[in-house]
């Protein structure tokens, strides 16, 4: 099913509801074992704290039954990379709490990889907390081949931590299950610096700034020859020079060189680079805002989706949270799949895609939900009184 939530554990869902090699995309925000404890307090009509809380989601995990039977399972099943890796991180790291966490993401990883397509892509989104050990059991289940970047987003302008450098990044692993990935080049527009650089105009009003024509000191050599009575070791083959020169893109120098000609308006603008600090995080003014602890900004995952997937690809988010994947999937004409262990994820998700989408239909697995939950959650939205929870959601919540 497409355009779809699921609400329920991903490990279950992943190994019931997809199939092998069904998604274009993922992308994942998990828990990221910092040992907090996120919840939504919502405020009664007087203003006070109420007694009514509902937790989201705990940050938090614990060596457990289920750890033990994940990580047997992880030591039988067929990579054997992963089996070897899994046991050492246990020799290393004993039967505690980082060791639960990565086990239950090893696991899950292992199937995402599954259900992934051979021109797919996985983004991993974490903190510094676990991320060294995450980026070696991704190494394991995708390949170190496949590892493509670790993007470091500044998720906040700057943060006072003690003894220490404030902590305001996080990273985002960048994985592909091959070789032939869909990838989309994002370009962001030049700096007033950069564009200081063309200060050169042609007769027809054209900008343009010189580049070198030459390949002294660069790898993998170039060709020797002279051309216009000057002789040197170009980048170019003596067809591609004259060409350059029938198009008028070269620039010959007073010292007797030639440089390459590059025009303003063929540049697309700057590629864009690991370091993304043009991506401000959520705050408290912000109308994207809804009040779930650890929401991303949509231009951040509108980025991700736009260079590794085309309209109509699959995009999977098997932690969706408040569903800024999934918002950010719909809006760019994506599919999607969005998978949550909590039931407020799921109520938030619905009420954000009605509301930016009129058009989108009630899912089945919603209606679902509340058949389960309506009754638990009634009493408790009756004091919901809070700018970051829509009036629209208590009202269609109520509905049901």
């Amino acid at each position: 099913m497409m355009d779809t939530l699921y609400f329920g554990d991903n490990l279950n869902i992943l190994r019931e509801q997809l199939k092998e090699e069904s998604v274009d995309l993922i992308y994942l925000d998990p828990p990221f074992n910092s040992n907090a404890n996120y919840n939504i307090l919502f405020k009664s009509p007087t203003g006070k704290d109420s007694d009514a809380q509902i937790e989201a989601f705990t940050d938090t995990w614990h060596w457990d039954q289920q750890s033990e039977r994940e990580f047997g399972e992880l030591l039988s099943q067929p990579n054997t990379d992963v089996a070897k890796l899994m046991a050492a991180l246990r020799g290393f790291l004993g039967a505690n709490d980082m060791m639960a966490y990565l086990t239950a993401m090893t696991i899950r990883l292992l199937e995402l990889q599954r259900v992934l397509k051979s021109t797919g892509s996985l983004y991993l989104h974490c903190d510094p907390t676990a991320s060294h050990y995450l980026k070696i059991v991704l190494d394991a289940v995708f390949g170190k081949e496949h590892y493509r970047n670790e993007i470091i987003w500044k998720r906040t302008t700057a943060h006072n931590d003690a003894n220490r450098f404030g902590k305001n990044t996080d990273s985002i692993f960048f994985y592909t299950k091959s070789t032939t990935n869909t990838w989309n080049t994002i370009y962001l527009p030049y700096s007033e610096e950069y564009l200081k650089r063309f200060r050169f105009t042609d007769d027809d009003g054209r900008k343009w700034m010189d580049d070198n024509l030459t390949a002294k000191g660069l790898t993998g050599g170039g060709y020797t020859y002279e051309y216009n009575n000057i002789t040197s070791l170009w980048r170019v083959p003596l067809e591609t020079m004259q060409r350059l020169d029938d198009e008028n893109r070269l620039h010959y120098t007073n010292k007797g060189g030639i440089r390459l000609k590059r025009y303003l308006d063929e540049s697309k603008g700057m590629p864009v680079q690991v370091l993304w600090d043009d991506i401000s995080p959520i705050n408290s003014q912000s109308q994207e805002r809804i009040g779930y602890p650890t929401q991303k900004p949509r231009a951040l995952l509108e980025r991700i989706i736009q260079a590794s997937s085309n309209e109509g690809d699959v995009v999977l988010d098997p932690f969706c949270g408040c569903g800024t994947a999934i918002h950010a999937a719909h809006a760019l004409n994506r599919r999607w799949i969005g998978i949550d262990i909590t039931h407020l994820a799921i109520s938030l998700i619905e009420n954000r895609l009605k509301t930016a989408f009129p058009d989108v239909k009630s899912r089945e697995i919603i209606d679902t939900l509340f058949e389960a939950f309506g009754a638990l959650l009634l009493p408790v939205l009756e004091c919901l009184n809070r700018r970051d929870v829509s009036e629209r959601l208590l009202r269609d919540l109520m509905i049901v």
